[in-house]
């Protein structure tokens, strides 16, 4: 009897399982947001290369015996100043060569006029023929020609002269100096003898690409390129170490033409520099601003990277959530400014989206939709 029973219980038990299906674990309850729209601005950085507003090159302009350097490298000079002295001794006695040769020509002159004096009555009483007159004048006409000529070798003399003494053409820093005390130096010489910066004012150069040159200047009122420059707000510099230059910068020059190899222009931006702590041949970055008129917002944390493409779950009827690539214009804090992709009022997933999968169905969190997408204004 017992066996039967036994029998009886385990046939009652395996019903019991057959007829009781799984039970499906519920969806998972993930936040949700709406995509907003609204005007952000996002920055580009874009390396640039420093320059005073005069760069010049400092030669000699004669050849000689460097005597004297005046002034160290790094030194401040003002306009007119002293750098270089050139051995001075073999162009003072080319000087004195010619104003010699100036009096010589003026007592020769003196002469001439002399013969001419002497000659002129005499032929005016037909005591001799005009034709010594007339030789007369004529040397005495070269005397005045050989007076000028020796009076522009003066010149020439003395401006050789001064060349000894090599000043500063404008106010700024000295350079690396090439040459030392005692080189000889002259103009034909490969390198400059200095360099020297006016960097009371510094323009920095940087490029930007085609795009970005189209987008950039076309967020700004104005019928003429002219007219833009004078809208664009200032700029900032960023230096070697990151940090940011205190004075704002003004672009006021764009080229003329891209460069047919890069495809970029070249743009300048001049920036005060009162202190000298820019330096010409410093490098960095200038950072533009761009203004997003109705740019589509979307938190980053809300998005996922694959394969070169950024995408976001958005959900649709029935709760599921569909994978949707986004095309990405640019970075204002924490949010993704994008093109296309998704439109205003797309409800999206803002977490736990790497557990998720297309078609999958949740459990929308409308509680936090209001804080989900967190605006950064610049």
């Amino acid at each position: 009897m017992k066996p039967l029973i036994l029998l009886s219980f385990l046939f009652l038990l395996a019903c019991s399982n057959k007829n009781t299906a799984p039970v499906a674990p519920p969806p998972p309850s993930l936040p949700v947001a709406s995509v907003v729209s609204g005007t952000e601005t996002t920055f580009q950085e874009y390396p640039a290369s420093i320059e005073g507003v005069v760069n010049v090159e400092v030669r000699p302009q004669v050849s000689g015996s460097l005597d004297k350097v005046f002034l160290d490298e790094g030194a401040f000079v003002n306009a007119g100043q002293p750098i270089f002295k050139i051995n001075e001794q073999p162009f003072r006695a080319a000087l004195n060569n010619a104003l010699a040769a100036q009096h010589a020509a003026e007592a020769a002159l003196i002469n001439a006029q002399l013969e001419v004096e002497r000659l002129t009555p005499l032929v005016q009483n037909k005591v001799i023929s005009d034709f010594q007159l007339k030789s007369a004048k004529a040397t005495a006409q070269a005397a005045k020609a050989n007076i000028e000529q020796a009076k522009a070798n003066v010149s020439t003399a003395s401006i050789n002269l001064g060349y000894t003494l090599i000043k500063a053409p404008v106010s700024g820093y000295i350079g690396r100096l090439q040459k030392k005390q005692g080189s000889l130096v002259g103009p034909a010489d490969a390198e400059a003898l200095t360099q020297l910066s006016d960097v009371h004012d510094v323009h920095v150069y940087f490029s930007l690409g085609e795009k970005d040159f189209v987008n950039f200047k076309d967020q700004y009122p104005g019928q003429t390129l002219k007219d833009k420059l004078k809208q664009l707000p200032a700029v900032t510099l960023l230096l070697a170490d990151n940090t940011e230059y205190a004075k704002p910068g003004k672009i006021d020059v764009i080229d003329g033409q891209f460069d047919k190899n890069t495809g970029a222009i070249t743009v300048r931006a001049s920036f005060p520099n009162p202190q000298g702590l820019i330096r010409s041949g410093n490098t960095g970055k200038i950072r533009l601003s761009l203004k997003h008129n109705d740019a589509l917002v979307v938190p980053e944390s809300a998005t996922i990277d694959m394969q070169d493409k950024v995408f976001v779950f958005t959900v649709g009827d029935s709760s599921k959530v569909k994978k949707q690539a986004i095309t990405i214009i640019g970075k204002a804090g924490g949010n993704y400014l994008v093109k296309d992709g998704v439109k205003v009022g797309d409800q999206i997933v803002l977490s736990g989206i790497d557990k998720l999968q297309e078609g999958m169905v949740i459990q929308p969190q409308k509680a936090t939709e209001k804080v989900a997408v967190v605006r950064t204004k610049k």
